[in-house]
């Protein structure tokens, strides 16, 4: 079975309708998809900076460690996936920077491509995915990496769903463009 991510070594003759430029991140432009977790400049507590959503009252919340690979010049995505019943957030742990691919819903349970961004995320900045938001798995930009994961999940199918896209290449920058260009 193929891998949905194809690294950028591996997308020679594969031909591409779609390539999407890596953008850094800001929680303006990342506001459809979730919400931005920004460490405090000052020493103390910042409460309720993300909404964390279960909406399957029965769901655990798993707490999952995730070590991920690297793509510092970009790869191939043929598949998505979506939480519709979590968020779902990542914590950086041992990571410099992580890529954030994202495209909402259609309204009829599948990733909407016009609606694409890749986000570059700098350590320690986390991010948490609103419930219904497609995504990629975690992809490390300059060197594998470990980030934690919280999720509500109950162990069905309706966990987490994949989808099938139409091939698409994301273009990564040593130097991401800044968010709103």
């Amino acid at each position: 079975m193929s891998s949905p991510v194809r690294f950028s070594g591996e997308r020679q003759g594969l031909g591409s309708t779609r390539t999407i430029r890596t953008r850094r991140i800001t929680a303006q432009a990342f506001a459809p998809y979730g919400d931005l977790l920004i460490a405090p400049a000052e020493t103390g507590r910042r409460d309720f900076v993300a909404r964390f959503e279960n909406r399957r009252p029965h769901a655990r919340t798993n707490i999952a460690l995730v070590r991920c690979n690297s793509a510092p010049d970009g790869l191939r995505i043929e598949e998505m996936e979506c939480h519709f019943f979590s968020s779902q957030t990542f914590l950086p742990l041992d990571v410099d920077d992580y890529l954030v691919v994202v495209a909402l819903d259609d309204g009829n349970g599948k990733p909407d491509l016009g609606t694409l961004a890749a986000f570059s995320v700098d350590h320690p900045q986390g991010i948490n995915y609103h419930p219904g938001t497609w995504h990629i798995g975690m992809v490390a930009l300059s060197r594998p990496g470990t980030l934690a994961l919280l999720i509500h999940e109950d162990g069905s199918t309706d966990d987490c769903r994949f989808c099938p896209v139409e091939p698409f290449d994301v273009s990564v920058s040593p130097q991401a463009m800044p968010a709103d260009s």
